[in-house]
C-alpha cells in the first residue's frame, strides 16, 4: 500500500471510529469540563460529614442553598423548557419518626434534604422544593439535552455515594439507624406556572409529564436504587448507557405508555 493509501486509510477509521463522531466529542468535553468545577467525591463526602456532625453533636444549622431556582423560575414564567427533572426519597421515615426523639427527626430529615440539595446544585441542576422527607430538583436542557442527562445521572449517583460514605457513618456513631434513598429521573418538557399576579411573592412552580414520571418512576425504586426513563437513557453518553439496564416488570405493575408511541415507557435501572 503506498503512503498515499495508507493515509487515507488511516482518515477513513479516523472518521469511522466511535471517537471521531463530532456529537461523542462535545459531549466528552462538556463532561470533562464538569467534573473539574465538581468536587472530588473525596472532599464531599469528608464535607458531608463534617455538616452532620455539627448538626448532631452542636445542634449546627446550615446556611441553606442560594434561592437560584426561584430567580431562574420568576424569569422564565409560562416559558416551556426541556428538563431532567429528579425526584429523591428518604426510605423508611414513618419508621424512623417511631423509634427515635422527635428533635433527632428533625436534625436528621433537616441534614439529609440540605445534603441532596447541595448534591443536585454541585451537578448544576436547580434544587425546585422539599416535600417533606424528598427533594425535587431539575436540570435545565435547553440546548444541551445530553450534558442535562448526564449531569442528573452523576448527581444520582453522588447522592447514593454522600448517605452511603458520607451521612451514614456519622449516624452509624449514634447508634442511629443507616439513611436509604429512593430515585427517579425522567426527561420531557415542562412549563412554569406562577400562582397569582405578584411577579416576586407569588408561589411559581412546574408542571408537566417529565415532573409526573418521575415521581411514579421513583415510587417503584428499590431501596438505594436508581431509575431513569426511557428518555433519559437515550440522552445519556455511551458510556453512561452501559451502566443501566431495562427494567423488566414481572407483575405488570408498571402501566405507563409513552404518548409518542403508546407503547409501554421503558425504564432503566442503574447497575454501577
Amino acid at each position: 500500500m503506498t503512503t498515499d493509501e495508507e493515509n487515507e486509510s488511516n482518515e477513513e477509521s479516523k472518521i469511522d471510529s466511535p471517537e471521531s463522531d463530532p456529537k461523542n466529542r462535545v459531549v466528552d468535553m462538556l463532561l470533562s469540563k464538569n467534573k473539574e468545577q465538581i468536587l472530588d467525591s473525596e472532599t464531599m463526602i469528608l464535607e458531608t460529614q463534617k455538616r452532620v456532625w455539627g448538626a448532631l453533636k452542636k445542634g449546627y444549622e446550615y446556611t441553606g442553598i442560594i434561592d437560584d431556582s426561584d430567580q431562574f423560575l420568576r424569569k422564565n414564567v409560562f416559558s416551556k423548557l426541556d428538563m431532567v427533572v429528579l425526584y429523591v426519597d428518604l426510605v423508611g421515615s414513618t419508621t424512623m419518626t417511631l423509634e427515635m426523639p422527635e428533635e433527632k427527626i428533625a436534625i436528621i430529615i433537616s441534614s439529609f434534604s440540605q445534603e441532596m440539595a447541595s448534591v443536585i446544585r454541585q451537578n448544576n441542576g436547580y434544587v425546585l422544593k422539599f416535600v417533606g422527607d424528598a427533594v425535587i430538583g431539575y436540570f435545565v436542557a435547553e440546548g444541551n439535552e445530553l450534558f442535562a442527562a448526564d449531569n442528573a445521572v452523576n448527581c444520582a449517583k453522588s447522592m447514593i455515594s454522600v448517605i452511603q460514605k458520607g451521612i451514614n457513618p456519622i449516624l452509624n456513631q449514634y447508634d442511629y439507624p443507616d439513611l436509604m434513598v429512593k430515585i427517579g429521573v425522567d426527561f420531557g418538557q415542562n412549563i412554569i406556572v406562577r400562582y397569582g399576579a405578584d411577579p416576586e411573592h407569588s408561589h411559581v412552580d412546574l408542571m408537566g409529564p417529565a415532573m409526573n414520571i418521575a415521581a411514579k418512576i421513583q415510587n417503584m425504586a428499590k431501596p438505594n436504587q436508581i431509575l431513569i426513563g426511557m428518555d433519559v437513557f437515550k440522552r445519556l453518553h455511551p458510556n453512561s448507557q452501559r451502566e443501566f439496564a431495562q427494567v423488566i416488570w414481572k407483575n405488570k405493575e408498571w402501566k405507563y405508555r409513552s404518548r409518542l408511541t403508546g407503547q409501554i415507557y421503558n425504564v432503566f435501572e442503574h447497575n454501577g
